[in-house]
Parts: structure tokens; sequence; C-alpha cells
């Protein structure tokens, strides 16, 4: 932990703001979507809109190809482990499970799926988590 810089993290600027914003404004549309019609917004949420986003704003802070690169296989290697939560939360909670116990325990399965990705990835020679 003593590598991450938090005075960076924390110190926000006024394009900040402006970047929040609009990340906000994508979800809470999306969200809008969904209260007329669910399978549109969840084509709209399945857009890798947020990705592309950060990618924009990346390369508006001057990050290089490589690391844009980097975040760009990176994103896809962690989608994978997220993908079985979208199957097994619908079959829990068509099947008695109540919301919050199914989050709950996708979210552990999701964990778990994630950690057996990053294992399982390092035997072919692809590190998701550099010490």
């Amino acid at each position: 932990m003593n590598r991450i810089p938090w005075d960076k993290l924390l110190a926000f600027s006024s394009a900040d703001l402006v970047k929040l914003f609009l990340s906000a404004a994508i979800i809470v549309m999306v969200n809008k979507v969904q209260l007329f019609n669910d399978r549109l917004s969840a084509l709209l949420i399945a857009l890798p809109l947020t990705s592309l986003v950060a990618m924009i704003w990346m390369h508006q802070a001057g990050q290089s190809s490589e690391r844009l690169a980097n975040h760009a296989e990176g994103t896809f290697w962690f989608v994978l482990p997220t993908l079985p939560m979208f199957l097994i939360l619908p079959w829990m909670l068509r099947h008695g499970w109540s919301f919050w116990s199914a989050l709950a325990v996708n979210c552990l399965l999701t964990a778990g799926f994630f950690w057996a990705t990053v294992f399982i990835l390092r035997r072919f020679g692809i590190d998701l988590m550099p010490k």
C-alpha cells in the first residue's frame, strides 16, 4: 500500500469534477433508460462506455500509448471473472434469494473468480497483479 500516491489520488481539480459529472451522467442516463426498457439499458451498460471514457480521460492527461494499451488489455482479462455473476445473480433472484443476499454471495464468488483468473493467467505468462 505504500506505493499508492494517496496525496495525488485524493487531490481533486476542476477538471476532475467535470470528469466525475460526465461519468456519473452516463450511469444515471442508463438507469433512466432502464425505467422503460430493461434490455436497452442492459445493452448500453454492456458497452464498454466507462472504459472508453476512462481511456479518453487517460489520453487527455497525456498517458502513453503503452499505458492505454495495458489498460485496455487488463480490462479484457478483468471482465472475464465478472461474467458468471450475470448468470448466477438472476438465477438466485428467480429462485427466492433476497436481493442483498444474492448480491453479497455474487460479490464473494466474483472475488474468488477474479483471484482464480489471476493465478491461472500467471501460468501463461500474463501477470494482472504484478508485485
